[in-house]
């Protein structure tokens, strides 16, 4: 027999298609990650794992059932089958169950994605990087201690195959590098991290540069002091405000619009952000952390506008939700359950992060958020949060200890965006501005 994942999984469909499934399909993953951390010089921490995921699905009409696996076992097949037929013949039915029919037909692959590297380093390499970013981070002047610097590597080999015909894999390489450090002494001290992470190593940033960037980070945040209570204007450095875009991912799923505990489900078509905002997902983008050819239905992926010169024109929709909202899927589906928005973006506007506060006299600029406090069906807001006073429009002194709040509809309402996104995550945002939040301060 074929060792093969593609010939496997077709026998495993076989089999279950030959007990009496209607439908079917199945999902199997196998990753293999190395990784490294150092702590003030000395190995912490050594991993590698190889882990195998196997998920089988079955439809008897209306009804349906999953099981897992941790191995592609062809001895384990008819147990398998017979678990999940057994299964779901006494869940009851549900009348949006099935396959998506949007699916491909035939074979899809990761053809022009770029999302695999020959690259592959070994614990030398990985240790030589991890231990150049720790050096660097306490090279800093104030940095006095260390969290550690980590690197890592994985490999990740996707397949997906249906009854309706659909077969499809890709397979993806990561690499990554992080350091966390502190500065000062005591209570006093304060802690900040910088990372990277890519999917081809000839996009890593240096592992010295991260290094440098956290010790910075952490030495700026020295002697904090908290500002007053009260309405002020808040902007979101990158690296927080991809959370934001998060938070909209929710809002718009389309299993939260279908139960109605979303609070943008009455405003389809409606303005929700200020004329010029296009959030869009877009998990074909060459290179992507996120990236991937075909949803966890087979659907061929695409670029997705959510928002469009500010009115919000789409759902995230898996062919399940679809069916419930009386609406044709758009390739959103994971093998989770419900509609996924992984590789979200916001267009960049058109000023620069100096001049979007250039005329704030007093505010905040956020850098770090902590804790969470959303309520999804009425978009209230509050965080813990951390960063620098803006002061006659440039950053000042520290501040830590706060508490920002407001509602998602009003926020989204006021955003105003800065030319410099990166593509740095799965979601990303460049520099955000909300006017008039209220702090809870001193």
């Amino acid at each position: 027999m074929s060792t093969d994942p593609l010939d496997l999984i077709g026998t495993l469909i076989g089999k279950a298609r030959a007990a009496g499934a209607d439908a079917v399909d199945a999902a199997y993953s196998a990753r293999t990650a190395h990784g490294v951390q150092i702590r003030n010089g000395k190995t912490e921490d050594l991993e590698r794992s190889e882990t195998c995921d196997l998920s089988l699905r079955v439809f008897l009409g209306r009804q349906s059932a999953s099981v897992s696996a941790t191995s592609l076992d062809p001895a384990r097949f008819d147990a398998l089958v017979e678990q999940a037929l057994a299964m779901a013949r006494v869940l009851p039915e549900d009348p949006y169950a099935g396959l998506s029919p949007q699916a491909e037909q035939g074979f899809l692959d990761a053809a022009g994605l770029d999302l695999l590297d020959t690259a592959r380093p070994d614990t030398a390499v990985l240790m030589e990087r991890a231990r150049a970013a720790e050096d660097a981070a306490l090279a800093v002047s104030g940095v006095t201690n260390s969290s550690g610097g980590s690197a890592s590597f994985g490999l990740a080999d996707i397949v997906l195959m249906t009854s309706a015909g659909f077969s499809g894999r890709y397979a993806r390489s990561s690499h990554s590098v992080s350091v966390s450090v502190l500065a000062g002494q005591g209570t006093g001290m304060q802690r900040d991290y910088d990372y990277d992470a890519t999917v081809h190593l000839s996009d890593l940033a240096d592992a010295g540069t991260i290094g440098r960037s956290a010790g910075e980070k952490a030495v700026a945040r020295l002697n904090p002091g908290r500002p007053r209570t009260g309405s002020m204007h808040v902007v979101f450095d990158p690296r927080v405000s991809s959370s934001l875009l998060g938070h909209l991912a929710g809002a718009v799923n389309g299993s939260a619009i279908a139960r109605g505990t979303s609070f943008l489900k009455e405003k389809m078509g409606q303005r929700i952000m200020p004329q010029g905002i296009d959030i869009l997902d877009n998990p074909t983008r060459g290179r992507g952390l996120s990236a991937r050819p075909f949803d966890g239905e087979g659907v061929r992926c695409s670029e997705l506008a959510i928002v469009q010169d500010g009115m919000l024109i789409n759902w995230a929709l898996d062919s399940r939700s679809a069916r419930q909202l009386g609406l044709p899927g758009n390739g959103r589906a994971s093998r989770g359950g419900s509609p996924s928005l992984g590789s979200l973006y916001a267009r960049p506007g058109a000023p620069t992060p100096a001049a979007l506060m250039a005329d704030i006299q007093d505010g905040i600029y956020v850098t770090e958020l902590m804790g969470s406090a959303i309520n999804g069906l009425t978009g209230d807001y509050s965080r813990g949060a951390a960063g620098f006073m803006i002061r006659g429009g440039t950053l000042a002194e520290p501040v830590a200890e706060l508490t920002i709040a407001g509602n998602l509809n009003d926020m989204f309402a006021r955003m105003v965006l800065a030319d410099d996104l990166v593509f740095r995550h799965g979601i990303n945002a460049p520099t955000i501005r909300i006017d008039d939040m209220m702090i809870a301060g001193s």
